[in-house]
């Protein structure tokens, strides 16, 4: 009987570390800098870079820069386990772009629920 109430506390104690991890990684996982393609905007199809960096309060931080125009720093960012909703102001207007975990290097949302958003993590050589 004693066996027994050691092995379930040992797996009781491994299935808390693992779901522990999970947590973390996926925590983490927009961090870095994304390769967004915007699809259906009046002017046409937009290429931007998207940058997130956790600040020392622990919360998501960020901009997105276009061809040929200034960052948009995001003024509040929204985030749950799979997805993110960052919020900037682009032309006088508020504006927010939602973006979801596909898998490890890629992600999908939209701008303004009306444009579709593909992007590809961008995975800076080490030197």
């Amino acid at each position: 009987m004693k066996k027994l109430s050691i092995i379930i506390a040992a797996i009781v104690c491994s299935l808390m570390f693992s779901v522990n991890a999970k947590a973390q990684e996926s925590k983490d996982y927009f961090i870095g800098k994304w390769q967004l393609l915007t699809t259906g905007l009046p002017d046409g199809d937009a290429k931007s870079v998207l940058t997130l960096t956790r600040g020392e309060n622990g919360k998501l931080t960020g901009n997105m820069a276009g061809e040929g125009r200034p960052a948009d720093v995001f003024t509040k960012i929204d985030e749950k386990e799979k997805f993110i909703t960052c919020f900037f102001t682009a032309s006088g207007y508020d504006v927010y772009i939602y973006l979801e975990k596909k898998d490890d290097n890629n992600i999908t949302g939209s701008l303004l629920d009306m444009f579709d958003c593909t992007g590809t993590r961008i995975v800076e050589s080490k030197k």
